[in-house]
């Protein structure tokens, strides 16, 4: 396993749709191990694998709970339910966060690591974060999506 290096705002692969995955195999299941590496390293709850610089349809996500990181493959929104306003960071925008609209629950589906096709039904954080990584899948960050006005930076704080 290894740590990738997060590409960043500005970077023009942030802007770029992610291509379906055809075939799941090792090569595959060692990336979507990388990245959840990386985004623990960074602390992050979510990572696409464009933020990795690979235009591939894979996510990651860790609420950091009993059910560990989930890793989907060609994850697609069935059904969105509701709204929350909700703060976000990204881990391609180091120190920004903004306010954004999204659905409160939402039906996703996808293939598990193993190529095994799973429903995810999502509520709140989760729901929250499969929206944020399928929108960089689609060459959307959520600094396009902010509620105008609520761009704050945060200066980092290295102890």
């Amino acid at each position: 396993m290894a740590i990738r290096s997060i590409r960043e705002e500005g970077d023009e692969i942030l802007k770029k749709k992610s291509r379906e995955v055809e075939t799941i195999d090792d090569k595959i299941r060692e990336l979507l191990d990388d990245m959840v590496e990386t985004m623990h390293k960074y602390n992050g709850v979510g990572l696409a694998a464009v933020q990795v610089g690979i235009l591939k349809r894979l996510i990651v996500i860790d609420l950091y709970d009993e059910k560990g990181p989930m890793k989907l493959v060609n994850p697609v929104i069935l059904k969105e339910k509701g709204e929350q306003e909700v703060e976000e960071g990204c881990l391609s925008f180091p120190n920004k966060y903004a306010k954004i609209i999204r659905p409160k629950e939402v039906k996703v589906e996808a293939l598990d690591e193993n190529g095994k096709k799973i429903k995810i039904d999502a509520k709140d954080l989760l729901a929250q974060a499969l929206c944020h990584e399928i929108d960089h899948l689609n060459g959307i960050t959520f600094v396009e999506k902010m509620i105008p006005g609520t761009l704050e930076y945060v200066e980092p704080n290295d102890n």
